[in-house]
């Protein structure tokens, strides 16, 4: 599923293609781009995960709150890292994503200072867009959705922190 070096002028590694196969190596983005049950299940353990090593860490320096403020203050902030990284994985789908579809593609040959662009043909259109389309697509828009959900239990946390 690479392109040919000979029918593309971009380098291998700034090819649209290549670099979502680079990136769907990588065991976070490919984790993002799972199926429905797996994606949950791995959400539910990073979010663990995080929440028991910010209470571990949290502890020492807030012995003297009560349990259920330690527990909202332990909840802001694992869910604020936890948006973090899928806001991480957000803009690293994203950019792959405007560059499968996007009809001209700019690369660098060599350093900053020689960038091109190639427009692509027909044929390395049509397969950057269904991969675009069918495998990127459906991804990012559960990653908008656990982004939002996440802000809102943000501020649900904080504001149960604020009233204790």
């Amino acid at each position: 599923m690479t392109i040919d070096k000979s029918n593309c002028p971009v380098p291998f590694d700034q090819q649209p293609l290549n670099e979502y196969l680079s990136l769907k190596k990588n065991c976070l983005f490919s984790w993002s781009l799972s199926r429905v049950k797996i994606f949950i299940y791995g959400f539910l353990l990073i979010f663990f995960t995080l929440f028991l090593v910010m209470g571990s860490l949290l502890l020492p320096f807030v012995y003297n709150y009560s349990i259920f403020k330690i527990l909202s203050l332990n909840l802001v902030v694992s869910s604020l890292l936890l948006l973090c990284v899928f806001i991480r994985l957000y803009l690293g789908w994203s950019y792959i994503l405007k560059r499968l579809l996007s009809a001209t593609i700019f690369y660098e040959e060599s350093g900053w200072y020689d960038g091109q662009v190639w427009v692509k043909t027909p044929d390395y259109l049509t397969q950057d867009r269904l991969v675009g389309f069918y495998q990127i697509m459906p991804g990012l828009v559960r990653i908008k959705y656990v982004c939002f959900i996440l802000i809102i239990s943000f501020l649900f946390f904080l504001s149960c922190y604020r009233l204790l």
